[in-house]
């Protein structure tokens, strides 16, 4: 993981509605991984789509343990 890489995202935890900051690292390219919540504790799947052309555009979509992504 580079750090200086690394970008903030607000997001919500897709069971409990909780805000919170997600760190997510373009360098690293497309890729799908796991976060627990910081308030529920439920496993939520993180997944980034980082453009080929310009890895600082990327979209990140969040989703329960039963969700596919």
């Amino acid at each position: 993981m580079h750090e200086e890489q690394l970008t903030s995202r607000r997001v919500h935890c897709p069971y409990c509605d909780a805000p919170f900051d997600l760190l997510v690292d373009p360098s690293q390219g497309s890729h799908v991984t796991w976060e627990d919540c910081h308030v529920c504790c439920e496993p939520i799947q993180v997944r980034v789509d980082v453009d080929l052309q310009d890895e600082s555009a990327f979209q990140v979509t969040l989703g329960s343990d039963d969700d596919v992504l």
